[in-house]
């Protein structure tokens, strides 16, 4: 027992320690396209000069415009610069020597596809791929997730509103892959990030708005989920996640409802229906296509067609549909699925909060509306738990 308590305190210790050295350099390590499987890269200086380092010691200086490229070769990594011989490593870093050094990346399997980063790139051969990684500054991430989650052109407090979204879960998730040698992905296992953004209003926004987060009325951070459109209904957590949360609350939202993705209709053959139904379990008359009505002015889990029940968050997973708010009308040859909103509806609804933003709310008044009983604060009043570092 004693042995189990050292070792959980070992771990605490480690995860305080991997938080604390995060907020003391401001830098997160974030893999680059996770998605997909690349057995070469081209890596070429687009300002600044960069130190190339193997096993940790200095094997050469890079310039603006100078490329390189980097292969898997037999489990290690082949580094082929343009204008130089190349050579076979396990692995290689290559360091930023100034706070304007940068770079882009091209990969084999996006070739059309150039995306630009700074700070200090690492690559390890892993499996059939090469795990890059770009150590890069925090406020940098925020501002590069932000234009891929939330858009451009947008009014500066919603912009606010989706960077401090975006730093809370990074905070609240920081070690979600540190055993991988780095703390998040790019892709929307974590947060989207293609890189940089030169986009002024967004960088201004990152600024403004830099260190702070959502707390929970007992100062944790909290898990900052967002979608594009509720439908005029936000849902908790518990209804369409296992984890019921207190600031994860259903809300009425009258903000959304004349958007974009407010409403859609998604159209059935009869006979599609009642076969897709039959394949899930019914075994009901098929005769009265009235019993296959279903109207969902609020919040519900399921589908009943007489004593047949089926979750519409199942029925928007097999039919990929754009979210699970939708009523069934049925007649003798079609079935349409009316639906409203766009997403999980699970906390912030985007589209919710820019028309909020257009009306005047500031950003906590946003935050405030989404998550219930949260509040927006300076990082360091966020307490340290397991949670916090998980």
């Amino acid at each position: 027992m004693k042995n189990l308590y050292c070792l959980k305190l070992k771990v605490l210790i480690t995860a305080f320690f991997v938080f604390s050295v995060s907020l003391a350099t401001g830098q997160v390590k974030v893999r680059l396209f996770a998605s997909q499987s690349p057995d070469f890269a081209i890596f070429t200086v687009t300002e600044g000069e960069y130190l190339l380092e193997v096993h940790g010691n200095a094997a050469d200086v890079f310039k603006k415009d100078d490329i390189i490229v980097i292969s898997k070769y037999n489990n290690r990594l082949a580094i082929k610069p343009r204008q130089s011989e190349g050579f076979v490593v396990d692995s290689v870093i290559f360091k930023a020597l100034s706070d304007n050094s940068s770079f882009s990346l091209r990969i084999n399997t996006q070739t059309n596809t150039v995306r630009n980063y700074n700070g200090d790139f690492l690559c390890y051969p892993d499996l059939a791929t090469i795990l890059m990684i770009n150590n890069c500054n925090i406020e940098d991430y925020v501002a590069g997730v932000v234009i891929v989650e939330g858009g451009v052109n947008r009014h500066s407090e919603y912009i606010k509103t989706q960077a401090i979204i975006t730093r809370t879960y990074l905070y609240k998730h920081f070690d979600k892959h540190i055993q991988d040698k780095y703390n998040v992905c790019d892709n929307t296992h974590c947060q989207a990030f293609h890189g940089i953004t030169n986009n002024q209003a967004i960088n201004l926004a990152t600024v403004e708005t830099k260190g702070i987060v959502i707390l929970d009325k007992n100062s944790e951070l909290i898990n900052s989920a967002f979608h594009s459109n509720c439908g005029g209904m936000t849902a908790d957590s518990k209804d369409v996640w296992v984890s019921d949360l207190p600031y994860l609350r259903s809300v009425v939202d009258p903000h959304c409802v004349n958007s974009p993705n407010a409403v859609w209709e998604r159209k059935f053959t009869l006979e599609q229906w009642i076969d897709y139904l039959q394949k899930s379990g019914y075994k009901g008359s098929t005769n009265d296509v009235s019993l296959l009505n279903f109207s969902q002015n609020g919040r519900l889990l399921n589908y009943n067609v007489g004593t047949f029940i089926m979750s519409f968050e199942k029925i928007r997973a097999d039919n990929r549909l754009r979210s699970s708010f939708f009523s069934v009308v049925a007649d003798d040859n079609s079935v349409t699925l009316q639906g409203r909103g766009y997403g999980h509806r699970v906390g912030l609804c985007q589209e919710g909060a820019m028309a909020m933003a257009a009306k005047g709310s500031t950003y906590s008044e946003i935050i405030s509306f989404y998550y219930s009983g949260a509040i927006t604060t300076d990082l360091k009043n966020a307490k340290l738990t397991q949670s916090t570092v998980r």
